[in-house]
């Protein structure tokens, strides 16, 4: 391509892109602009917007710092040619839901004037999904799980690439050509594993949870009956670390964060099929279920396992949450949350609808009524344990 194109998908002044090339910061450039040459200007321009100067950018650049910067050249770019407007039209959307659809998906408000073709095809999509009769609330609750959850997998995708193929060439000192090279070639074979692997889990998990909401429905309506809409009757359970904050300064950061990705892994991988984790915050799981008794011996199993410090803490509470964008809210929430907070290292609290829904094998020794913080009325709960265990 030319200059002038080079220049404009660089986002710079043809005569400031000459004279990148004259000063080296191209080392692509050899007298042609090549996708190779012009992705490499484009990291260079956003460094400079960031305040860089062309010093440190030409150190990064002989270093290899800058290598992984132009990966995204195997994306196809696309021309935004679309207003919001026009996009109305070609989808048949309102221009307020459209604005709704593409905040919720992270595109920004400043975009939403200049669409590609890709982002006018999903709106196409949700248009058919809005004309099956799928309701417009849920198709927004869905789209923003969508974002968020894309939007997690690719930040996951691009700091372990970086950790693991990046820092490791980096150190092994090699220039910076051969770097970009072996990293563009890596990501050119890994990039389409990436859709077929996500659709293949998202149909195993799709089937899991369409068994799961079925039989849940069944148990509702022969317990409770049914609920309000968005509101589900389950499980809810809290655990975390205890003494966490301690070990992170006796033990510093690393060997802490060690600790807990020991710890959310133990407990991902030994939850029963009717509960997921549904969130993680530092140290801290969230767990959702369809089924208490499940929960509460996953619970008291668990610990039974657990010997080395920081020991788990763990809360559980049996209630109507409210369900948001793949999350739970609501006044059961928090209680569970409360109850595994007075927990100590090895033990499992339960709330009195846990016990009644346990099963036999299982102990349970009250402890007392007491007040949650954020809570008027007194909360009755109780240490799980096995079945004739020794205090």
């Amino acid at each position: 391509m030319n200059t002038g194109e080079a220049a404009r998908r660089a986002g710079v002044r043809p005569a400031t892109l000459r004279r990148w090339a004259r000063e080296g910061l191209i080392p692509q450039y050899n007298g042609s602009w090549t996708p190779a040459a012009v992705g490499h200007a484009r990291v260079v321009a956003r460094m400079r917007e960031r305040g860089h100067s062309l010093r440190e950018i030409r150190q990064a650049t002989d270093e290899g710092r800058l290598a992984f910067g132009y990966v995204d050249l195997l994306f196809a770019p696309s021309e935004a040619s679309y207003t919001l407007a026009r996009a109305a039209r070609e989808t048949g959307l309102e221009p307020a839901l459209i604005e709704r659809i593409t905040t919720a998906l992270g595109i920004s408000a400043s975009q939403v004037d200049s669409m590609t073709e890709e982002d006018v095809q999903l709106l196409r999509y949700a248009a058919a999904v809005l004309s099956a009769g799928f309701p417009v609330v849920a198709m927004l609750q869905l789209v923003r799980v969508y974002g968020q959850a894309l939007a997690h997998v690719a930040d996951a995708e691009v700091r372990l690439f970086h950790l693991y193929v990046h820092e490791p060439l980096m150190r092994s000192g090699v220039s910076g050509l051969e770097m970009a090279d072996e990293i563009e070639g890596m990501a050119r074979e890994l990039l389409p594993l990436a859709s077929p692997v996500m659709d293949h889990i998202h149909q195993r998990y799709l089937q899991h949870f369409v068994e799961q909401d079925v039989v849940g429905h069944m148990e509702a309506d022969l317990d409770d009956g049914a609920v309000d809409l968005g509101r589900m009757r389950v499980a809810l359970a809290f655990a975390d670390l205890a003494g966490y904050t301690r070990l992170t300064e006796e033990e510093g950061e690393l060997q802490a964060l060690d600790a807990v990705e020991r710890f959310v892994e133990a407990v991902e991988t030994t939850l029963p099929d009717e509960a997921r984790v549904i969130k993680t915050i530092g140290d801290e799981v969230m767990i959702v279920g369809s089924d208490p008794a499940a929960i509460v011996d996953w619970a008291v199993g668990f610990q039974s396992l657990q010997s080395e410090r920081p020991l788990p803490r763990i809360g559980i509470h049996l209630g109507v949450a409210l369900y948001r964008d793949g999350d739970y809210f609501g006044r059961d929430v928090n209680i569970a949350s409360r109850v595994a907070a007075r927990s100590a290292g090895g033990e499992v609290l339960v709330t009195r609808p846990v016990v009644e829904h346990a099963g036999s094998h299982l102990e349970f020794e009250r402890i007392a009524e007491v007040k949650l913080k954020g809570f008027k009325e007194p909360t009755e709960i109780f240490i799980a344990r096995l079945g004739g265990e020794e205090e």
